[in-house]
């Protein structure tokens, strides 16, 4: 099958979807970029008792989230079956960054209530992500 027919076969909300997801990825990086690039010392006293209160392992977690997802979105866009792996490492890593919060009991004493809201839309957000490759991979758009 030549490249035009294969492409036509791939609906154009696939399209979307594969692009949202590259920029939700994208907006994990930035994020992650200034986090880890932020003085400690010119934070406001709460965010810097999280920031002292956070394990290495969850920062690295969120740095394997963000870089693996990033890829991981960008052979979505390339239609590539790999996509699916790389997506699922980085739910994983989510999952692993996100959960300190709880098992961290330093960290824990220090996020208010409030804050487990986005992690939570955050890990529903690529496991949304993960389950789109993993359908597209069953339709047969992915290579």
């Amino acid at each position: 099958m030549d490249e035009v027919n294969d492409t036509r076969a791939v609906p154009a909300w696939f399209w979307v979807v594969a692009v949202l997801a590259l920029l939700f990825e994208v907006m994990g990086c930035v994020m992650y970029y200034t986090q880890v690039s932020a003085d400690p010392a010119s934070l406001p006293i709460d965010q810097r008792a999280m920031w002292d209160a956070t394990p290495t392992w969850m920062v690295a977690a969120y740095a394997v989230a963000v870089w693996v997802g990033l890829a991981g979105a960008v052979l979505l866009l390339l239609r590539h079956r790999h996509a699916v792996t790389l997506l699922l490492v980085s739910l994983i890593a989510v999952i692993v960054q996100f959960g300190g919060i709880l098992v961290v009991p330093r960290l824990r004493d220090v996020v208010p209530p409030s804050a487990y809201l986005g992690p939570i839309v955050i890990a529903l957000i690529a496991y949304g992500i993960w389950h789109f490759a993993r359908h597209a991979r069953k339709q047969g758009w992915l290579r």
